[in-house]
């Protein structure tokens, strides 16, 4: 067999497991905090960090790990990326505790995961890169991408399944991926690119960079938890300071980055007109695209699924089978714009690829809450299409535009620039929900309380957190039962408006008007960032072939 199918079959392995875990992590989270003993009205802080812990060590390592990969070796550091990646799975399948300790136990294990993914994603473009000529690619990358949005399913239906039999079961699926993957890179991959074991690491650039990324990063977390009176925590002394610090940081480590020799960050990788557009692109991308699965199970399992006679137990699951149109598109059309970029370039397909998620967006700003199905599945599956059209192309053009010395610090920019955004694309779309909800939600609560014939509820309802309540139906819990079993004791309510008010559909029409609201603000963002990402696509010129630019 050729070596070029053998780094191809093995990178595909890890995008495999990779993609597994994501998926199958946000449609088991109810199981999981079930597993656990967490309520989600008062603790969803941790959900928070469960879903982006990972996403946060990824961003922070992935530069610093591509540096190191030209210095040391691109596939050593990627098999130890494989066994990291398979121990965090182990202890998070362990995790021994309950309730705090164990929502923490899981979050330390999803950190030491972030740090295997963050040595794969670091080296699998990059890997690909040495191992296939300029004019296969685009092939190659598309071929990952089927791998990606296979391990999606695959976990989509994993979780599904296997969180109803035991919550621990759905980490250890990456288990045997991972072991089988550790050994095969180990005895098959072979180091192509030439390690320059000679420069140095760059210790001041690696403080400044993870120290600044992580300070913003925590910052746009926790600007998401409840700060005294406020539903959001952007006013909190601690979360502006941690943000001031972050930015300052950044700014430092960009002038270090002029002046030491063995720089971590290759800033003068950004003058190469087609490396530095095509980053952008992504960039925005990532910010405009990242949120949108998550705020799309959100609704559908908190609003349009129980509209439409789901129980909440069930949610979870048939929200993650009612997105699969959006994966469809992005693997029917991924591997065709790779092979096809091989041939005619990437900068016609990337943009155009944007244009179309942006027209995608801007349909669903015109959906009504209870929407039809076919209609919405119509509308994801073109802006996967979109999405599809532009990412192999896209990272091709990245890969292919830097000197071979630099593919492992380019390959861990670009991914790191993917990763940040997406980790602010949530905190971008969950700050105007939320917003938008605590102006409309309390008074949507209270007028369906007194319709319910419950008006003694209205003063334990309108303290009820936006977050918990959004979070809660995220999870699968019923929002209703979770308040009357959280009133004070010698609150009476009456039978009748008991039974009125846990009918499935009472919850979701009295949210829904508010969050579809917000959600249409969140999509014209949304489509903004995409139609500029689409001409930053356009502006990255024609490129040139690998021969010529050696």
């Amino acid at each position: 067999m050729q070596y070029k199918w053998v780094a191809l079959s093995n990178t595909t392995v890890g995008v495999l497991m990779a993609s597994i875990n994501g998926t199958i992590t946000i449609i088991s989270l109810p199981a999981i905090f079930r597993g656990i003993n967490i309520n989600p009205f008062n603790s969803f802080q941790y959900l928070l960090w469960i879903l982006m812990s990972y996403n946060i060590v990824t961003a922070t390592l992935l530069v610093s790990f591509g540096r190191l990969s030209d210095i040391y070796g691109r596939v050593r550091l990627y098999n130890l990326g494989f066994a990291i990646f398979t121990i965090g799975s182990i202890l998070l399948s362990l995790t021994p505790n309950q309730g705090d300790l164990g929502a923490l136990e899981i979050i330390l294990f999803r950190v030491i995961q972030g740090i295997g993914g963050a040595f794969l994603f670091a080296n699998s473009a990059a890997i690909l890169t040495d191992a296939f000529p300029s004019n296969e690619r685009g092939k190659a990358l598309g071929i990952n991408q089927i791998a990606a949005l296979a391990g999606s399913l695959i976990g989509l239906i994993l979780g599904g399944i296997l969180s109803t039999i035991n919550w621990r079961y759905v980490f250890l699926v990456s288990v045997p991926v991972g072991i089988f993957g550790t050994v095969w890179s180990y005895l098959k991959l072979k180091e192509l690119s030439k390690p320059n074991k000679t420069e140095k690491i760059d210790w001041l650039g690696n403080t400044l960079f993870a120290g600044g990324l992580i300070l913003i990063l925590i910052a746009i977390t926790y600007g998401l938890l409840p700060y005294g009176s406020s539903q959001l925590g952007w006013g909190n002394p601690y979360v502006i300071a941690s943000l001031v610090s972050g930015v300052g940081l950044i700014i430092g480590f960009l002038y270090a980055e002029r002046k030491v020799k063995y720089p971590m960050f290759r800033l003068e990788l950004f003058k190469i007109r087609i490396f530095a557009a095509a980053n952008i692109a992504s960039f925005l991308r990532s910010v405009a695209y990242g949120g949108l699965m998550i705020m799309l199970v959100i609704f559908l399992q908190g609003i349009w699924l129980p509209l439409h006679g789901i129980p909440y137990s069930e949610t979870p699951f048939w929200a993650g089978v009612y997105t699969i149109p959006l994966m469809l598109g992005f693997v029917t059309m991924g591997p065709i714009s790779g092979w096809l970029s091989d041939k005619y370039g990437s900068r016609l397909l990337a943009t155009l690829g944007m244009v179309i998620v942006g027209i995608g967006f801007l349909l669903l700003t015109t959906l009504p809450y209870d929407f039809n199905y076919l209609t919405f599945a119509l509308m994801i599956f073109m802006i996967g299409v979109g999405n599809g059209m532009f990412a192999s192309p896209n990272t091709a053009s990245i890969m292919n535009s830097v000197p071979p010395q630099h593919r492992g610090a380019a390959s861990g920019m670009r991914a790191t620039l993917q990763n940040t955004g997406q980790t602010m694309s949530i905190a971008i779309f969950f700050t105007i929900v939320i917003i938008s909800l605590t102006s409309s939600l309390p008074s949507a609560i209270q007028n369906a309380l007194i319709q319910a014939g419950a008006p003694q509820l209205v003063p334990y309802a309108q303290h009820i957190p936006v977050t918990g309540a959004l979070f809660a139906a995220f999870l699968g819990y019923d929002p209703v039962k979770t308040m009357l079993s959280s009133l004070p004791a010698g609150v009476t309510v009456p039978q009748s408006a008991i039974q009125i008010m846990e009918q499935r559909t009472w919850f979701p029409t009295a949210i829904a008007p508010a969050f579809m609201y917000a959600l249409r603000n969140a999509f014209y963002i949304s489509a903004v960032l995409v139609f500029i990402a689409a001409i930053a696509s356009a502006l990255r010129g024609v490129e040139v072939k690998e021969s010529v630019r050696k």
